[in-house]
Parts: C-alpha cells; structure tokens; sequence
C-alpha cells in the first residue's frame, strides 16, 4: 500500500469531541496506509483576538499541493473568514478532502442528522416533561452544526405552539465559559428563569449546570438541561446528561477509509450519515434506565487515575520549563534548556523550527538600517525555517534550516505516524512552530495546550532580550558615532582615547593630536547646496578610514572639523600620516566625482604628556598650528589672486 501524505486542520485538541475523532483517525492511519500531519490551533482560551490570529496562522503553514488528501474540522473553528480561505486553499491544491459535521459541497463528507437528533431532545421535554419554557444556549452563528441544531429546536416549538422569544437564546462557542456566561445572561436578561435549558453540545451544558448550582437552582427539580455529542460520559459528572450519543471514533476511522477508496479507484458514497441516539438521562429527570456494575466502575477510576497522572506529568514539565526557559538569558541557553527537557520529555519527533526573521525588530530592519518594517511582515511564515532543535527516535539531529515546504527533515518510516505542528507565536507575530509526535504521552489536554503557550511566551521573553540588546548597541553607536558620517562623534572619540592618552601619561610615551579642518566648506554649500557640502565632510571621514591605519582614533569633532590621537608617534609619524591624508585628497579630486575642489588645513603636535595636561590641551595646540597652516594657504591665495 502507497504511503499518502493528509493534513488534518482542527481547533481545540483538549476537547473530547476533537480528541476522540483524533483517536479513531490513528487507529486507522497505519491500516490505510497514511501520515496524519494534524495542523492544530488553540483558541478562544485567551480572549484575545492578537492571539487567535497568531493562533489560526498555524493552517497557512501546510502547501496543501504537497499532501494527498485533507481532513477537516471546521466545524471547530469559529472564525468564518478563516474556514474560507481553509477550504479555498483546498480547492485551489485540488486534493480530495473529508469534512467532518460540516457538509461541504464538492467535498466527502461524514456527519450525523443534527436537526432529527435535536427534534428529539426537545419534543422529548415537551411531551415526556411537559416543558413549555425554554431557554436555549447555541453554538456560534454561520456554524452549519449550531445553526441545524437551533433550527430544528425552533422547529419542534412552533409546530407545538409555544410561543418562544429569541432574547431566550445565548450564542456560545461551544465551550465550557460560554455555558456559564449563557447562565449569566438568563439570569439578569430574562423576566424568568425557563423550565429548560437546552444546550448545542455537552461542553457548554455542564458548565451552565454548574453555574446554575452556584445561583442556587437544582437540576433537574428546578430547571432541565440538556446536551448533544455525549462528551461528558457516565460518572464524569455530578449527574449523568441527557444528550445525543454519537460514534466519533468511527467518524475519525472512516475519514481515513473514505480517503484510501478514493485513492485505490472512488469512493462508494460521497457523504456517510452515522447513526445517533438520543440518551435521556438525569439531568432532565429520567433515569439512566440501568445498573452500574463494578466493571464499569473500575474502568472509569482507571481511566480518571490515567487522565491524573498526565496532569500531574504535565504539570511537572511546565514548572520545570517555564522557570528553566524563563531564566534564560540567551537564545543558546533558551536552546540548551529547551533540548534538556526533550530529553527528559522524550517524545518520538520534536522539531522546534524558527522563521528566519524571528528575532528581529517589529519596527527597524537592522539589516537596512533606516528601513522601517510593517508588522504585517512578520505575520507569516518565511520561506527558510532555522531548526535549533531536531529530535527523533532518541537522537538530537544537526538540521540547520529546512525549506517551509517540507515542514520537518523526511523519514523512511512505514506510514501510520501521527505528527501535530502548533504554532509559535507571541500575539499576531509569527515565530516559528513546533512539530511534535508521542506515541507514549496524549497531546489531548489542556496542560499541553499550557506546555506550547509556555514555550511562546518564553521565546518571545528571549526575542525581546535580543532587541533589546540590539536597541543597547544601537544607542551606544548613536552616542559614540557620528551618525552623518559614521566615524566617531566628539563623545566616542573622548571614550577611544582617553585610556590611551592616560596609559601614554602614566609611561611617558609620546603621543600625536591633529586637527583637521575642511577649507571652503561655507563656499561649496552657497555654490552647491548644503547635500553637495555634505558629501565633501564625508570625503574627509573616508580618507581618514583609509589613512588611519596604525590604531589611531579619529573623530568628526564637530562641522567641518576633524580630529586624529594616536600612541607611541614621531614627528616623523605626524608628517607621514600628514602627507597620506593629503594624497586621500588629491585622489578625490583627481576622481572627477566632485564639481567642488577638496582641499583641508592639517596641524599637528608631537609631545610626552605630563600628569597636569589634559587630552583636549593638544587638541587646543593642534588647533592652532591648524589655524597656522589655514592662515598661510590663505595669504598664498591672496598673492596668488594679486
């Protein structure tokens, strides 16, 4: 059997309805010959919109063209704009693709009737019950689920003729806080609490059951809750709900099978409609109709004492990672302490893969300094991924960077690897990703989803290091240099020389000060324009570059004014360093490159300072043999006018 490569784009692997049809795809990957790279974001978790943009960035990472096939969860993304463009970059890779719940023209697809189960639940409250006031708490509007479930809830009340206000329904998301905000919602908006409450999912039914109690309502002597997809299993609960049961393992196994007949020749239907049943239970006054046994009992204990220990594993790691990630104060010990916990981690693949851009300034470009960068530049993923750490089987892998299209360096494995890739991100940045495959340990919680925004907030901490002491260096360069002509300013030059000058007091070595002035600069700028006088100070600062060349420091001392200190000089150094600055100026003008004539007056003194002297005393001294030599050119020019 051919190995085939499928993207699996899902929201919100904590959740049971998105685990268990995880669950039920790896227990038929292997078997139908498939690699499941499940592309996963976690939102809503944070009320904040930054981060589930960074968030839903994770599913423009795949090139869809170079997988086989799809499986999608829409369903459990509740962002309408970014299903779209999820199903357009189907369509436009032109792969077949499984859509699961949500029925997707031109797609396969694998659901159940949600409008005949919720029929059900509510003309069992309305006949069984004889409920006449309802509240009801659906899942997101433009959610094909959600809508068919409240459509077909309104449905059963008008053709039973109860009047029903729409203030009565809350929309949620189809998770646990927006259960007890509806709850919150009934409770100040509504005239009267209702008989029942019926809720889109289980998730959102037992966190409402949950604040009902805090507010003093019993369920189901006060009000009636009910649920749909049978998340909440026996004894998970205080109470058993009374919902829709559903088999999502199944789904997950034949969105796989339904993918291998269609590569080996067609598929034998295009959408599967799976069987469901309504379980009336507790929560709205029915009883389970049957006897717990021990077996049963023991199962579920088990399976909570399992679900525990990987808190508990969970929860270890975190507070080993984030104080030792945390604490970091460089990306290599952020690479040092990040392999240490894989290690002790041990998963079958990690791959912590950066974007190229990654550290660098949302705001200056510091490879074009001056250039202003938009945010919406390091929004996505760069074309090149930098991989720090690489693990598999065991063994750290030297990766370097790998192409953004092959996602992870490729193995020769047999199929049936189940690999998830989340995002790395710090709001609506993009930074990079993780891909991670454990067979041993179920990525299926909340404390993994802990686990990866942990490694983000820490990878952004050390980013922000990084600018910062970028913007450190950056600011020392400002101070120092001369931001015109890039040669050291009046402050750097102080800071370059006056350890030498003190070193050449404390041993009596002699040292140089010359002082430079560029003639005529008044003149080219009125001639020529300031910009044309501008680049004559920038000639002088490059002669000056190729001139120096002993381990002298020089500076723009300010205007058209130039300084030169060096150690352990004669005069007969001064005169050289003299002459080679003067043939820099002959270079220039002999270059054609100028409509102006470069010309500089140059003064220079040779002495052993003493401990009285300060540095700026031979500058005073340099500056005035200068003015010497300016006025002499200047009486020869006179002359020569004559």
């Amino acid at each position: 059997m051919d190995k085939r490569r499928i993207a699996v784009i899902v929201a919100g692997i904590d959740q049971k309805y998105q685990s268990e049809i995880l669950d039920g795809m790896k227990l038929s990957a292997a078997e139908c010959g498939l690699d499941l790279s499940v592309f996963v974001s976690f939102i809503g978790t944070m009320e904040n919109s930054g981060h589930d943009t960074g968030e839903f960035n994770i599913f423009s990472l795949p090139d869809l063209k170079t997988f086989d096939g799809a499986v999608l969860l829409t369903n459990t993304i509740d962002y309408p704009p970014v299903v779209s463009r999820i199903l357009g970059d189907i369509t436009e890779a032109g792969i077949p693709a499984v859509s699961v719940d949500n029925d997707v023209p031109g797609m396969l697809h694998i659901g159940i009737d949600n409008k005949t189960a919720m029929r059900r639940i509510t003309e069992h409250f309305i006949h069984h019950h004889g409920f006449t006031r309802f509240n009801y708490i659906s899942g997101p509007a433009a959610n094909p689920e959600s809508d068919d479930r409240l459509e077909a809830f309104l449905e059963v009340l008008s053709e039973n003729n109860i009047d029903f206000d729409t203030k009565r329904i809350y929309r949620g998301d189809f998770r646990a806080p927006e259960g007890r905000a509806a709850v919150d919602y009934f409770l100040r908006y509504t005239p009267d609490m209702p008989q029942a409450i019926i809720c889109a999912n289980d998730v959102m039914a037992a966190a409402a059951i949950d604040r009902l109690a805090e507010a003093g309502y019993c369920v189901p002597e006060d009000i009636a809750v009910s649920g749909f997809d049978h998340s909440f299993e026996r004894f998970d609960y205080r109470l058993e709900l009374t919902t829709v049961s559903r088999p999502l393992k199944l789904s997950g196994q034949l969105a796989c099978r339904m993918l291998r007949e269609h590569f080996d020749g067609g598929v034998k239907e295009r959408s599967r409609i799976l069987d469901m049943k309504p379980i009336y239970s507790e929560s709205c006054g029915c009883s389970n109709g049957g006897k717990t046994t021990i077996a049963e009992l023991r199962a579920k204990n088990y399976s909570s004492y399992r679900q525990s220990g990987t808190t508990q594993y969970y929860l270890s790691r975190l507070n080993r990672l984030s104080s030792g990630l945390l604490g970091c104060s460089s990306f290599d010990q952020y690479i040092t302490s990040l392999k240490i916990i894989t290690q002790e981690m041990d998963p079958d693949e990690f791959f912590f893969c950066l974007c190229t851009n990654w550290n660098e300034d949302t705001f200056t470009d510091r490879r074009r300094p001056g250039k202003i960068k938009k945010s919406a530049e390091y929004s996505d993923y760069t074309e090149e991924m930098l991989v720090p750490v690489a693990y598999r089987n065991g063994t750290f892998l030297d990766i370097g960077r790998i192409s953004k299209k092959q996602l992870i360096p490729p193995d020769d494995e047999e199929p049936g690897k189940t690999r998830y890739f989340v995002p790395l991100h710090f709001g609506d940045r993009c930074l990079g990703y993780m891909a991670i495959r454990a067979e041993k340990l179920s990525l299926h919680n909340v404390m993994f989803q802990a686990w990866c925004i942990s490694i983000s907030n820490s990878l952004e901490n050390i980013r922000k290091l990084i600018i910062l002491e970028y913007a450190v260096e950056r600011l020392g360069r400002l101070y120092a240099l001369d931001s015109f002509s890039g040669i050291y300013n009046r402050n750097g030059f102080v800071e370059a020389a006056e350890k030498k000058y003190k070193e050449c007091v404390e041993q009596q070595r002699a040292i140089m000060v010359m002082f430079i002035d560029l003639d005529g600069l008044k003149g080219i700028n009125d001639t020529y324009g300031h910009s044309v006088g501008d680049n004559a100070i920038c000639c002088i600062a490059g002669i000056l570059r190729d001139s120096c060349t002993r381990g002298e420091v020089y500076c723009r001392f300010g205007g058209d004014e130039f300084i030169v200190f060096a150690a352990d000089y004669t005069g007969s150094d001064a005169d050289a360093l003299t002459r080679t600055i003067a043939e820099g100026i002959g270079i220039v003008n002999t270059s054609g490159g100028n409509p102006f004539e470069l010309s500089a007056s140059i003064g220079s003194v040779v002495a052993i300072p003493q401990k009285e002297q300060e540095l700026f005393d031979f500058v005073t001294a340099a500056d005035k043999k200068m003015y010497v030599e300016k006025q002499r050119k200047h009486s020869r020019y006179l002359k020569h006018s004559e």
